[in-house]
C-alpha cells in the first residue's frame, strides 16, 4: 500500500473513532497530514479493532517496546491525536480521538493559536471539509435528516439565573405536567454550582472562535476567546498537552461572568451525551461561530435543556432585545409588537432573560430535548 493509500486507511479508522463521522476524501487526507506524520501511520492502523487500549494491548497490537509506545503517544497527544489519561479504575488508556467532536480539530484549536500560514492552511481544509459535509447534507437530506434528529444530545444547557439590568434572581417556575421519577439524576443546573464541583479546572480558547479568526470571519457577537472548559481527566490531558491552562474556582468564575455579559450560552457536555455522570467540560457558545449553533450548524443541533422561556406579556414592552440576543430564533415580536417565544427552537438558555430590560421574562423548569434540522438550502 502507497503513502496516500495508508493516510487513507488511518482516515477510515478516525472516522469509526467516535465524534462526526467524516467522509474519507483527499481533504480529509490533506488535514490528517498536518498532525499524522508518516512515521506514525502503522501506529494508527494498530487501533483499527480497538480504540482504546492499555500498554499491554498496545504492546501486542503495535508489536513495539514501551519506551518506544510511550514516546508515540507523547508526540501523537501533544498533536491532539490520543488520549492519554487513567480511566475510572486508574488504569491508563491510550485512546484514538476523532477528528471532530470532540477530538484533533477542538484540541489544535484550544490552544493560543499563532496567525501563521500553516493554520491558516489547517483552517482552510476544516472550511472545506465543513463544506463537503454540508453538500453531503443537501444531498441526502431525506435519508440523513430524520436519522440525524433521532440521535441523543451533544450538548446540555446550563442558564443563567439573573437579571443584568435589576439584578433579580430569573422567576423559576416548575412543570408540573413534567413527571420525573424520584430517583432520577438531575445534573446541576447552575453553572457556579458546576464549577464548584470539580477541583480541577482548566481554561482553554474557543476552538470555533479561533477557527473561524484565522478563516477571516472573526466573532460578531464578542472578543472573548478564553471561555472553553474542561474538568478532571480532560483537564489533565489539555493542560498536559498545551491547549489549555489550569486556573482556580475564582478565575473560572470571572470568566463565566464575562461570557454571561457578552450574551453567550452555557453549554455542558457529559461522557457519552450520559447527563448521570459528571460533566467533562463547559462551552460559552455565540450564535455565529459555534458548530452547535443555529447559524453555523451543518447536522442538526440537538440540545438537552430543563428549561423554557416564558413571556409575560402585560409587563413586555416590545423592545425586541429577546429577538436580538436569542440564540436560536425563537424569540419574535408577535402583532401587537409583544415578545413571544416558538417552544420547538427555545433550548431554555436564559439569555433573552438575562437582558430584558423590564424583567418580563421567566423560565420554566421541565426536562426537554431540542431538535432543530438546518435548513434544506443551507
Amino acid at each position: 500500500m502507497d503513502v496516500d493509500g495508508k493516510y487513507r486507511q488511518a482516515g477510515e479508522i478516525i472516522s469509526k473513532a467516535g465524534g462526526t463521522p467524516i467522509p474519507v476524501n483527499d481533504i480529509l487526507v490533506k488535514l490528517l497530514k498536518y498532525f499524522i506524520f508518516e512515521e506514525d501511520l502503522d501506529f494508527i492502523a494498530a487501533f483499527n479493532e480497538q480504540k482504546s487500549q492499555t500498554m499491554d494491548q498496545l504492546k501486542q497490537s503495535t508489536g513495539l517496546p514501551e519506551e518506544k509506545i510511550l514516546a508515540k503517544v507523547g508526540d501523537l497527544a501533544k498533536r491532539g491525536v490520543i488520549f492519554n489519561q487513567p480511566n475510572s479504575k486508574g488504569i491508563m488508556v491510550y485512546r484514538l480521538l476523532p477528528l471532530l467532536n470532540v477530538g484533533t480539530f477542538e484540541y489544535n484549536f484550544m490552544g493560543k493559536v499563532e496567525h501563521n500560514r500553516r493554520n491558516r492552511e489547517i483552517a482552510s481544509l476544516f472550511d472545506e471539509l465543513f463544506d463537503n459535509l454540508r453538500e453531503l447534507i443537501r444531498e441526502k437530506y431525506d435519508q440523513l435528516i430524520p436519522f440525524l434528529m433521532t440521535l441523543p444530545p451533544v450538548d446540555r444547557t446550563v442558564p443563567v439565573h439573573e437579571n443584568v439590568k435589576t439584578g433579580k434572581k430569573i422567576e423559576i417556575s416548575l412543570n408540573r405536567n413534567v413527571v420525573t421519577g424520584s430517583d432520577r439524576i438531575v445534573p446541576t443546573q447552575k453553572v457556579e454550582e458546576l464549577i464548584l464541583k470539580f477541583s480541577e479546572i482548566a481554561l482553554g480558547h474557543c476552538f470555533c472562535r479561533h477557527h473561524k479568526d484565522l478563516s477571516g470571519h472573526p466573532c460578531a457577537q464578542t472578543s472573548e476567546r478564553e471561555t472553553c472548559f474542561t474538568f478532571g481527566k480532560s483537564a489533565r490531558y489539555t493542560s498536559e498537552q498545551g491547549f489549555s491552562r489550569m486556573v482556580t474556582k475564582e478565575e473560572a468564575l470571572a470568566v463565566l461572568k464575562r461570557a454571561e455579559e457578552a450574551g453567550l450560552v452555557h453549554k455542558a457536555y457529559h461522557p457519552n451525551f450520559d447527563t448521570s455522570k459528571d460533566e467533562t467540560s463547559i462551552c460559552n457558545c455565540c450564535r455565529c461561530c459555534c458548530a452547535n449553533s443555529v447559524d453555523n450548524m451543518i447536522v442538526p443541533v440537538t440540545n438537552a435543556t430543563n428549561y423554557l422561556a416564558v413571556v409575560d406579556k402585560s409587563i413586555c414592552t416590545g423592545c425586541g432585545t429577546c429577538v436580538e440576543k436569542c440564540h436560536t430564533g425563537a424569540a419574535f415580536l408577535d402583532g401587537d409588537k409583544k415578545a413571544g417565544r416558538k417552544e420547538e427552537l427555545c433550548i431554555g438558555c436564559g439569555v433573552c432573560a438575562y437582558f430584558c430590560p423590564v424583567n418580563a421574562i421567566s423560565l420554566v423548569e421541565g426536562e426537554r430535548i431540542v431538535r432543530i434540522a438546518p435548513p434544506r438550502g443551507k
